[in-house]
């Protein structure tokens, strides 16, 4: 089903680098090739002390999604230093104090912040977007999709409707709440992969978020986001990222879609056309009983 889309959501489109046709009622997406979505100063060069995780072979995602399974995750970890058993009790600013405190896996040794995002007491977001680990701009801003990534991911929300919500910060009148999150709540120490240990202990976090969120829809984006989100679906993770798209997936009942993240877009500017697809696949969800 298509959108309707008003002058100001064509215009966030056209800040994503879409063009948008609406011939009747059918719609068509196309990514201008020769688009840049962001204007911003140059960024720095990355930090060369911290060397280049490789990736997981494709072999091991199969044993990665059961060990990011619910029950799993909401195991504690020998030894831990601070016991996360009682997460599912805390209220939005409990749970920001003890993610800003946590010890209980080892990525608590790259923090300088913690991104978990957070609403006001008794608020809910019709929207999740869940990407990776933070990065180095999410952690010195202390909350997800940061810089040039956070500018384009707000304008496509804006493109559907909905808008950056935290406690501090409720979404404009006529907008839906969007809670933006990391799958972990850490940096990894010197950007390294998360290890599946510290993911499944830091799910924890992100489960308390979506009780008390209460989400419509989830968003997916990167590859360890969708490995935890789609770890009841893994006949899809063994599908390249390319190919989880354009499916209404489900995390503890709630529709998830998978795409791509701002960072991937704006390398990759053809791609936004498929992003929009993304989006309207989510928001027609979202309108669905869970």
């Amino acid at each position: 089903m298509p959108l309707d889309l008003d002058t100001r959501q064509r215009a966030m489109l056209l800040e994503m680098g879409v063009q948008v046709w609406l011939p009747g009622t059918d719609f068509g997406v196309q990514a201008a090739a020769d688009a840049s979505p962001v204007s911003a100063p140059p960024r720095p060069a990355a930090n060369p002390a911290a060397p280049a995780s490789p990736r997981p072979a494709a072999a091991n995602l199969s044993s990665l999604a059961a060990s990011l399974s619910p029950a799993v995750a909401a195991s504690q970890s020998a030894g831990a230093a601070n016991d996360l058993s009682q997460i599912h009790t805390l209220g939005w600013v409990a749970l920001q104090q003890t993610a800003a405190e946590c010890q209980a896996c080892g990525l608590c040794a790259g923090r300088n912040h913690s991104t978990l995002g957070t609403l006001a007491d008794g608020q809910t977001a019709k929207w999740l977007v869940v990407g990776d680990p933070p990065d180095e701009d999410e952690d010195a801003a202390g909350h997800a999709f940061a810089g040039d990534a956070g500018i384009l991911l707000d304008n496509m929300l804006k493109a559907v409707g909905a808008a950056r919500a935290s406690a501090d910060q409720p979404p404009p009148p006529g907008q839906d709440a969007a809670l933006l999150a990391n799958v972990t709540a850490c940096r990894p120490p010197n950007g390294r992969n998360p290890q599946p240990a510290e993911l499944a202990q830091c799910a924890a976090y992100l489960q308390r978020q979506i009780a008390l969120a209460q989400p419509k829809v989830i968003l997916a984006m990167g590859r360890f986001a969708t490995q935890l989100l789609l770890a009841e679906h893994p006949e899809a993770l063994a599908q390249p990222p390319g190919k989880q798209r354009g499916t209404v997936y489900r995390y503890r009942g709630i529709p998830v879609v998978v795409t791509y993240t701002p960072k991937a877009l704006l390398r990759n500017s053809p791609d936004k056309g498929k992003a929009w697809a993304d989006l309207c696949l989510a928001a027609e969800a979202a309108g669905r009983p869970a």
